[in-house]
């Protein structure tokens, strides 16, 4: 998604960067980064909003809930998959390791 307008920061990167912005995993000089993008694009303001409310209602429906140990090692595989740019298997990770 891009609003088509010029920005010191590219809409693709912020919007691929958000949930690190939602989540503050990001250092400050990004942060203001993607503040000063909000403040400038309104698609990108739209699409925060939106995932900021989604985060915040799946929190308040199942943030009491315990994460079983062996979902979270799963989930948490996943996400360091990504990161670090492998491809993701179609299968449970843990099953193709077994």
């Amino acid at each position: 998604m891009s609003c088509g307008e010029p920005h010191e920061t590219d809409c693709s990167e912020v919007l691929d960067h958000l949930y690190e912005f939602l989540d503050h995993e990001m250092p400050d000089s990004d942060c203001t980064k993607f503040e000063v993008h909000f403040e400038e694009c309104s698609p990108c303001l739209e699409k925060y909003g939106l995932e900021q409310a989604v985060k915040k209602l799946v929190k308040r429906c199942c943030g009491q809930d315990d994460v079983p140990s062996d979902l979270r090692a799963k989930v948490m595989g996943r996400i360091d998959l990504i990161r670090s740019g492998q491809a993701v298997p179609d299968k449970d990770v843990a099953t193709a390791q077994e």
